[in-house]
């Protein structure tokens, strides 16, 4: 199956036509809109990081997959879209208005960036700019793009909602409840019912400080975020 097939049938599955009104009618891989969109921010990614050369192609190819039929067409936009990063925010809106009902769609996209992004081993300061950029067109939010980060490159070390082990775009009930069940676990009479020596016990205490600390630094990222919007 084809990305543009297996997209649009995740799409189906997952979005109810009835709860969807402002998407475009028929399925996204058979969206010329889409399609293209799609094809020119992948082919301007490669050349975010400085350069662009043909073996990234094969890499947009493993994660997008055209049609045997259209792989020519695609193929062509690609090499134009990929000389310069300059128009990407004008298709990352196109997409974004055009399937603004739709934002797990965008997500999707923007996994398969992030795929395209890590394939060479290295994902550069100009590619993750550039991701960060189409994920704040896409209208999703800043824990969405650190979640989908986390996921592909590796929580940053110290990164709080690593040491809560919940994802960033986790709802507040569940970082609460990772929090509070932590606590439990690093109870001093925990540890030692645990049958773990004493002097464990003092390890338990600087983690219980750093899960706090950790739920401290969470509460005050997503106050700030909610305060600037």
């Amino acid at each position: 199956m084809t990305f543009w097939r297996n997209i649009a049938s995740l799409a189906a599955r997952s979005v109810d036509a009835a709860d969807c009104p402002d998407c475009p009618p028929g399925l996204p891989g058979e969206d010329p809109a889409f399609s293209t969109a799609v094809t020119a921010l992948g082919a301007k990614l490669a050349k975010a990081d400085g350069r662009a050369d043909h073996s990234e192609f094969e890499a947009f190819s493993e994660v997008f997959q055209p049609d045997a039929g259209s792989q020519a067409n695609v193929r062509r936009l690609y090499d134009l879209a990929r000389q310069t990063t300059h128009g990407f925010e004008s298709y990352a809106r196109r997409l974004s208005f055009r399937y603004r009902g739709c934002p797990k769609l965008l997500e999707d996209v923007l996994d398969g960036l992030f795929h395209i992004a890590g394939a060479d081993g290295v994902v550069t300061a100009g590619e993750l700019d550039y991701l960060e950029r189409v994920c704040e067109l896409f209208e999703l939010s800043p824990l969405t793009f650190r979640r989908m980060k986390a996921t592909h490159l590796g929580l940053a070390a110290g990164d709080p909602y690593a040491v809560l082990d919940v994802p960033a775009d986790a709802s507040d009930e569940v970082v609460h409840t990772a929090w509070r069940k932590a606590l439990v676990e690093t109870h001093p009479d925990k540890v030692i019912a645990r049958g773990l020596p004493a002097e464990y016990v003092d390890v338990a205490l600087a983690k219980a400080k750093a899960l706090n600390a950790a739920f401290d630094a969470v509460t005050r990222e997503r106050r700030a975020l909610a305060a600037a919007h």
